[in-house]
């Protein structure tokens, strides 16, 4: 079994280390919650060991349809190991149906659904809050390349795609999501990060009840329940 060397980075959501192996760190998934770019924060019991088991149940049904992920292994509940990834400085975020900043800046009800899926990128800088920006500004900026956006953009309705499909059949509606791509050494790019509450808007499809990061975000009450009802539901063993 892989073993954790020193602590290469702690974010607010993960800490991760290195290996033995250069080529592979270590990902340990942390109970800390936070929002608004980090301005509210707490703690969601259980949260860690969800989101990660979540993410890995979820990399492997997309690697099966065609998306390389960083998965290379699931070693504890709250551990994975994971190939080293130069993380690309764009946050992608897909919408299916309109809620939080979407609804906000265009005037438009929560939960009306979209005509078709979006697509949008935020520049990861919390510094500056994570800003809106097109592929122009990306490339402008030497963020990516404009076979990266291309890569990254069809990746991401592949996601979305197998998501809507999979959510549907355990009765969540996908509402949102954001993910992170990653290069590999060779320049390959893959999917990185997690897929988990924290990331995703889902909602009852019969209640439309969230069961989502949102319960934290607007005081919701019963956050926990919502994260163990998602992984209920998402059968893992």
């Amino acid at each position: 079994m892989m073993k954790k060397l020193d602590l290469l980075y702690e974010g607010k959501a993960k800490k991760v280390y290195k290996t033995e192996d250069e080529n592979v760190l270590i990902v340990d998934y942390k109970d800390d919650a936070t929002a608004f770019n980090g301005l509210k924060k707490g703690t969601i019991v259980g949260k860690g060991a969800i989101n990660n088991r979540m993410s890995n149940h979820i990399f492997r049904l997309l690697e099966k349809e065609g998306v390389p992920t960083h998965l290379v292994e699931e070693l504890s509940d709250r551990e994975t190991a994971v190939k080293k990834v130069e993380i690309v400085p764009l946050e992608v975020i897909i919408r299916n149906v309109a809620a939080g900043s979407f609804s906000k800046k265009l005037g438009i009800e929560e939960g009306r659904k979209l005509l078709r899926p979006t697509l949008e990128f935020s520049y990861k800088n919390d510094e500056l809050g994570d800003p809106f920006i097109n592929g122009y500004y990306a490339l402008a900026l030497g963020l990516a390349t404009e076979e990266e956006i291309e890569t990254i953009s069809d990746y991401a309705f592949r996601v979305n795609d197998v998501l809507i499909k999979y959510f549907d059949s355990i009765g969540i509606e996908l509402i949102d999501f954001k993910i992170e791509f990653g290069r590999l050494a060779d320049g390959t790019v893959i999917l990185a990060d997690e897929i988990s509450p924290d990331t995703c808007r889902l909602w009852d499809k019969e209640t439309r009840e969230k069961l989502d990061k949102d319960r934290f975000r607007r005081d919701l009450g019963n956050v926990e329940d919502a994260y163990e009802e998602v992984f209920k539901r998402l059968g893992i063993k």
